[in-house]
């Protein structure tokens, strides 16, 4: 009679998914038991630890990843501590033959799969590392010179010519459990949903974490929006993005899934080549995104270009205030800021307007911005996060030129022309008329209170002129010149 095979550990990381999953589908297909496993180790990522809006969805994502586990007879186990320790220790209890899981492309994540290697190195349970995470791997290209993309087109380009996508891999109809017990942590003992204060209503009216939530969105964009995507991604009084960037984020879904559910609806449904080539264009700038900080592990806090470290900053504390609680004076900033606020999510036309504004109205550095998305994004990703504020600040990979300042009135009027945007999220604005909204101080005194709109006591004056703004801008960013 043979012995039953020793169990093997599935260390789910940002990959909340059961389906699409090859280190999962390695694990089944050993035969041996199978032991979901997701740690906490609030030791990882220093400064770039998971903010609050991040602690909510995740709390969100792994009750919904254990439900799916449940329902095909396994169980999440949740550890909390430091990861090698944890996984030693589960390993052991267990008495496991190895650990499967899905790497990572943060700095730190990095140094930590370094550290596992060390750590388990001649033992007796093998790690198997496995992809999953991104359609190419970052050391997959090179330039012609043997370096790394810095320019979007030739990285699009030199991505797409060879690209194989993966293959569905569908989510097993069974897990075996191990015979022995193990304890697991009850994620409400975490803590992870914010208290002070308690916006979690919010972000719970505007999402469906987890792997359903995601293959939902996923299922209404291709269907609705995708046809238009390339028309009215960029309308912020449309819903004309796909909303899948949580769900990327988390790992609820694969980059893989969405690839091919926009390459079929094109093949099959007829979608609009153009549109179906902007968002695949999307998830390629997501990678692009991942290539950058594998290469520059340094860019979450160091400009890309190094002449930017010199540049004059401001340092006014209550600019930045203004800024985070929505309150510049600029309708159309305040509306991306509250929208940010209340959902945990902000549409990225607003998101570029409003870093644009941070970083060229007002001066203030890039990094508070970052670090301000960082904390309230469900989307925040290192990766995107870092990349994208340099690439408004124009310090970044393919930046966008210095000298590219949005004027927040015109963006308003182009992107949100009857202003539905701005009244939804800045309703004291809400009675004035289109032509007035974007630029309420050039309302006149009718307009005004007819709307019930007095500027500088219900609605905030302008914190800064947007010419004096713009020209001091201009004259920071040319002393780098000079440098």
């Amino acid at each position: 009679m043979s012995a039953s095979p020793r169990p093997v550990i599935v260390w789910f990381r940002s990959d909340l998914r059961l389906d699409d999953h090859p280190a999962l589908s390695a694990a089944i297909k050993t035969g041996a038991p199978v032991i979901p496993l997701y740690i906490l180790d609030d030791g990882i990522g220093g400064r770039w630890k998971r903010g609050a809006a991040s602690r909510w969805w995740l709390a969100k994502s792994l009750e919904a990843l254990a439900s799916d586990i449940s329902q095909r007879g396994g169980r999440l186990i949740l550890r909390r501590g430091e990861t090698i320790s944890e996984l030693r220790h589960v390993a052991d209890e267990a008495d496991a033959s190895a650990i499967y899981f899905t790497r990572e492309y943060e700095p730190a994540t990095i140094a930590l799969e370094n550290q596992l290697n060390v750590s388990f190195s001649g033992g007796e349970i093998l790690l198997k590392r496995y992809g999953g995470g991104l359609l190419r791997e970052p050391e997959d290209l090179r330039t012609s010179s043997g370096g790394s993309y810095q320019v979007f087109t030739p990285f699009w380009r030199a991505f797409q010519s060879d690209l194989t996508v993966a293959r569905v891999i569908a989510a097993p109809e069974k897990l075996e459990a191990p015979a022995c017990s193990l304890t697991s942590d009850d994620i409400a003992d975490w803590a992870l949903l914010p208290v002070k204060p308690d916006w979690s209503g919010g972000l719970a009216e505007a999402w469906q974490p987890g792997a359903r939530g995601a293959q939902d969105q996923l299922k209404t964009f291709v269907d609705d929006a995708l046809n238009i995507y390339a028309k009215d991604r960029d309308r912020l009084d449309h819903f004309g993005t796909s909303r899948l960037s949580p769900h990327l984020a988390f790992g609820e879904i694969s980059p893989a899934a969405c690839w091919r559910a926009a390459t079929s609806a094109l093949r099959e449904a007829g979608a609009s080549e153009r549109s179906t080539e902007t968002f695949l264009k999307e998830i390629i700038w997501r990678e692009f995104c991942y290539s950058l900080l594998f290469h520059f592990p340094d860019m979450p806090d160091e400009p890309l270009r190094k002449e930017f470290a010199t540049l004059e900053w401001s340092k006014k504390s209550s600019d930045l205030k203004a800024w985070q609680t929505g309150k510049t004076g600029y309708p159309i900033v305040d509306a991306g800021m509250r929208e940010l606020w209340a959902t945990g999510y902000m549409h990225n036309r607003a998101r570029m307007i409003t870093a644009s504004f941070l970083t060229k109205h007002l001066l203030l550095p890039w990094q508070l911005g970052e670090a301000w998305f960082w904390d309230t994004l469900v989307d925040a990703d290192l990766a995107n996060n870092s990349a994208n504020w340099q690439w408004v600040a124009g310090c970044g990979a393919d930046a966008a030129p210095y000298f590219r300042i949005f004027n927040p009135v015109l963006q308003g009027q182009k992107f949100d022309p009857d202003g539905d945007y701005v009244r939804r999220w800045v309703p004291e604005l809400a009675g004035l008329p289109a032509p007035f909204i974007h630029a309420p101080w050039t309302a006149d005194g009718p307009a005004l209170k007819r709307a019930s709109v007095v500027i500088g006591k219900s609605y905030p004056a302008p914190i800064v002129d947007h010419k004096a703004a713009r020209s001091r801008a201009l004259e920071a960013f040319e002393k780098l010149k000079r440098v």
